[in-house]
């Protein structure tokens, strides 16, 4: 069985005459790997992820055809709560979704809302705040801490509820290069050692390309492509899609123009060199 199963699915938001959604058909397994979900604005990327944990359409109302199933159920049967431990968002701004007085107590919160056991409360939090690295700013309110470090509250408050699927949208798009490094070598370090599946939203794709096992390619509400991302990259409709190709990527696509190269495009600056040196 999927984990999560789209079945010619279409949305269109209450206050729009065009779908945001068109026959939406995409299947992920419960093989763990990181995900980057890509295309241009307003391609359908936050509305697509927003169906995975029932927000559409519990919260944002509007019209819809097909069906969306998590674990086999429908998410128009599943409450958000139910939904939010098998699929669990951190959404563009975080500091939208903090809402407790230190940065532990937030944390805490979805568990404790969950009926949760104290000693498992403790439990998770200890192996959460390892994770994400975050001892050292625990009695802190989160509107006092950095864009990065609210990224990792946030992040931290979600996989203290176990999901199997953990998504992001544009998490480094506040963020300086570094920084935004640092988060995306946490979440593939979370992705590894908790075993999830990752999915990520992100138009960086310089600094997002390094850490993928698979890309979505979607425009104007449809899905083009999904597969490994070598592939991917490699292929017609990425060359095709007016997105933030990385450098490195118009670089050896040059070269393949112009006969000059002939190997599958190197993904980072990192496999360019080592190339090049062979």
């Amino acid at each position: 069985m999927a984990l999560i199963n789209f079945r010619d699915f279409s949305f269109r938001y209450k206050q729009s005459h065009t779908y945001a959604l068109r026959n939406i058909n995409l299947e992920m397994g419960r093989d763990p790997r990181f995900i980057l979900l890509a295309g241009e604005t307003g391609s359908g990327k936050t509305t697509l992820i927003r169906c995975m944990n029932g927000l559409i359409p519990q919260f944002y109302s509007g019209y819809y055809k097909g069906k969306v199933e998590v674990n086999g159920k429908d998410t128009t049967e599943m409450s958000i709560a139910d939904l939010s431990t098998i699929v669990g968002i951190v959404f563009q701004t975080p500091e939208n979704q903090l809402i407790a007085m230190n940065v532990e107590h937030e944390i805490a919160f979805g568990m404790e809302n969950l009926g949760i056991k104290r000693e498992l409360i403790k439990e998770k939090l200890e192996e959460v705040i390892q994770l994400t690295e975050i001892e050292n700013i625990l009695d802190r309110a989160p509107f006092e801490i950095s864009g990065g470090e609210q990224q990792r509250v946030a992040i931290a408050s979600i996989l203290a509820l176990d999901p199997e699927i953990l998504i992001l949208d544009e998490p480094t798009a506040n963020l300086d290069p570094f920084f935004a490094g640092k988060i995306l070598e946490l979440l593939r370090k979370i992705q590894l050692e908790k075993k999830i599946t990752i999915i990520i939203i992100e138009h960086r794709l310089d600094l997002v390309l390094p850490f993928v096992d698979e890309i979505i390619l979607m425009k104007e509400g449809e899905i083009l492509q999904k597969d490994k991302k070598q592939k991917v990259v490699n292929g017609i409709i990425f060359e095709n899609l007016n997105i933030n190709k990385p450098l490195i990527y118009s670089i050896f696509r040059q070269l393949k123009e112009k006969n000059l190269f002939n190997e599958p495009i190197p993904i980072s600056v990192e496999e360019a060199i080592k190339l090049i040196k062979q």
